[in-house]
């Protein structure tokens, strides 16, 4: 079952409709909603000047001189991990590459390794955030690795399936292709016989150029409409002539190394797990390796919170408000990017003509676009705090704030109702339903060609989430602000969320004047331009809260530091992007035959 990208906006969507509208920076002796906005300021009491401190300036373990090596250690390890090894672990169990266990193993090895450097820390210092989610959040994620690693362990072991067991879901690098369409390009390019490769499900018979045999089963595989196709696994798809006939247990291409323990467990998970249940790890691993990112996300983001002793009290709100949206538009880029280098080009959202259903299967085939997605995110954003935005000041008088976003969460509301209109298939057939009828008695004098859809009729060009996009970087662009280094922060991230906008532009109008022909992802320049605006801007409006901003002010920094240190740090991302899925497309080639290896890049 293709999950991908239907959990990960799935995921975006849910934090989307809990982080509540944009909040400005307000004062410390205010209150706050939870849309961060400002509700009615509470008078100052009598008190030491220390009771009147905001999170900034309260204790923080950034300010703690001491055993500061075992908090390093922690931080050095954990994102080692977290950034660097668990990313290569994902693409590898995606992929079905035997490397994935222990690329696994070793990121357990080094996150436990994070774990006791924490430990050691907070034995050693004083409790300087109380009740923080930072704890209770990393050993969350800590299980769930170790429950994943596990899985995999039950899978990879599963002798019904043998390398199949994450439902031999996708191998997202490559185009899925039916039995039929392999079969006729195999035998069109005569690809050696020497070579000794052959589907798994081909007995042989009738393999010579002129066998009608192989004809009629190619055929009969393209009226079923769904045959074998690359996603499933190649150890499925192909056996080696002469290698491994009868189908048992090979010990030696395990992911563990070759010993008792591989047999003993390819023998006995099919007698003590029923197929049920089997299924449910399947779903289950296939769920975590989509969202196992995001959860690391979320971790490390609450880390950076409690080291810095931001986000106490009242100010939880603003803090939410920010880091859930910039989170949210930072993964926005990330899934932007991965379009460009050909994620999710088996439904068509890699800026290809999307394949048919013979090609594809029917499910996928019928999964709508990706403008369609996005507009129903923004939809769902829109209906949703349309109704929150008063929640504070409930029973009281409207102030302009809550007009002002009232309105923002409004053109979400319009704009992604429009954009889902545009997409719809239906509704743009009903549009031209005018012009149909009244040249009906005419048509047949008409040339056949001038009555065939516009070559752009199969390709999405709805600007709508990108207009939506523009238009809140512009008002944040613009938004007064209590300090200039907050008012310089949101102008910074409104103008990368305008350069995307105007990026995603460029692409529309290139693929405007040049549709796709091709299942291949096309991967239009300007998409990296829009990538690169929202991961940005991203990081940059998690910077413009309240208390982060306070910090920096505190510290003698400037906004242009932080624009300038995100630059950097975005450009290096995109870059290990690339090398990682890089290694996905290696691993997937690394379980191939290697004459069909040779096939596929001649």
């Amino acid at each position: 079952m293709r999950l991908g990208p239907v959990l990960e906006l799935a995921a975006l969507a849910w934090l989307l409709s809990s982080a509540g509208a944009h909040a400005h920076d307000v004062p410390s002796n205010c209150t706050v909603d939870m849309d961060g906005v400002p509700a009615s300021p509470i008078p100052p009491l009598p008190t030491s000047p220390s009771q009147n401190a905001t999170s900034a300036s309260e204790p923080s373990y950034f300010a703690h001189p001491a055993y500061s090596g075992f908090v390093i250690a922690h931080v050095t390890l954990m994102m080692f991990s977290w950034l660097f090894i668990l990313p290569i672990g994902v693409v590898l169990s995606i992929s079905q590459s035997r490397l994935k266990l222990p690329v696994q193993f070793l990121f357990l090895v080094c996150n436990a390794f994070g774990l006791v450097a924490g430990t050691l820390y907070n034995s050693k210092t004083p409790d300087l955030y109380e009740n923080n989610a930072h704890h209770k959040l990393g050993w969350v994620v800590t299980w769930i690795t170790l429950a994943q690693a596990l899985m995999e362990i039950v899978g990879s072991y599963n002798r019904r399936s043998k390398w199949s067991f994450v439902t031999r879901n996708e191998q997202a690098a490559l185009i899925t292709v039916s039995f039929g369409t392999m079969t006729e390009r195999h035998r069109a390019h005569a690809v050696p016989e020497a070579h000794g490769f052959r589907f798994s499900n081909d007995s042989g018979q009738g393999t010579e150029r002129a066998s009608s045999s192989l004809r009629s089963h190619s055929l009969s595989s393209r009226e079923e409409g769904e045959g074998v196709r690359f996603s499933d696994h190649p150890k499925c798809m192909y056996d080696v002539e002469g290698d491994n006939p009868d189908g048992d247990f090979d010990e030696n291409e395990g992911p563990l190394p070759a010993s008792r323990i591989p047999k003993f467990l390819a023998e006995s998970i099919p007698d003590l797990l029923s197929v049920k249940l089997l299924e449910l790890i399947s779903l289950t691993n296939n769920v975590l390796d989509r969202v196992i990112l995001v959860l690391g996300f979320m971790a490390i983001a609450s880390g950076v919170a409690t080291y810095g002793g931001l986000f106490r009290g009242k100010l939880i709100f603003s803090g939410l408000a920010h880091w859930v949206k910039g989170g949210i538009f930072f993964w926005y880029g990330l899934i932007t990017f991965s379009r460009w280098m050909g994620c999710f080009a088996e439904l068509g959202w890699a800026w290809n003509m999307k394949p048919s259903a013979m090609v594809v299967g029917s499910r996928k085939a019928s999964m709508p676009s990706a403008e369609f997605v996005e507009s129903f995110l923004i939809f769902l954003y829109g209906s949703t705090n349309v109704f929150l935005e008063h929640l504070a000041g409930w029973g009281k008088a409207w102030s302009a704030q809550d007009l002002e976003h009232v309105s923002i969460a409004g053109l979400f509301f319009g704009g992604g109702l429009c954009g889902m209109l545009v997409e719809s298939r239906s509704v743009r057939n009903l549009l031209h339903t005018s012009i149909l009828v009244t040249s009906a008695g005419s048509r047949l004098q008409e040339a056949q060609e001038a009555w065939k859809s516009p070559r752009t009729y199969h390709i999405s060009l709805n600007p709508l989430p990108g207009l939506v996009v523009m238009l809140l970087g512009l008002m944040m662009a613009s938004h007064h602000q209590e300090s200039m280094v907050s008012t310089m922060l949101h102008k910074q991230w409104g103008s990368m969320l305008v350069g995307s906008a105007l990026a995603r532009a460029v692409t529309y109008l290139l693929s405007y004047l040049s549709p796709p022909t091709s299942l291949l992802p096309s991967r239009p320049p300007s998409e990296i331009v829009a990538a690169f605006c929202l991961i940005s801007g991203g990081f940059i409006l998690m910077a413009s809260s309240s208390d982060t901003v306070t910090s920096i002010e505190e510290h003698n920094l400037s906004a242009m530091l932080v624009f300038t240190v995100t630059m950097g740090l975005t450009a290096f991302l995109m870059a290990w992007m690339t090398l990682v899925f890089a290694c996905k497309g290696w691993a997937i080639q690394r379980e191939l035959p290697p004459a069909f290896v040779a096939h596929l890049r001649a």
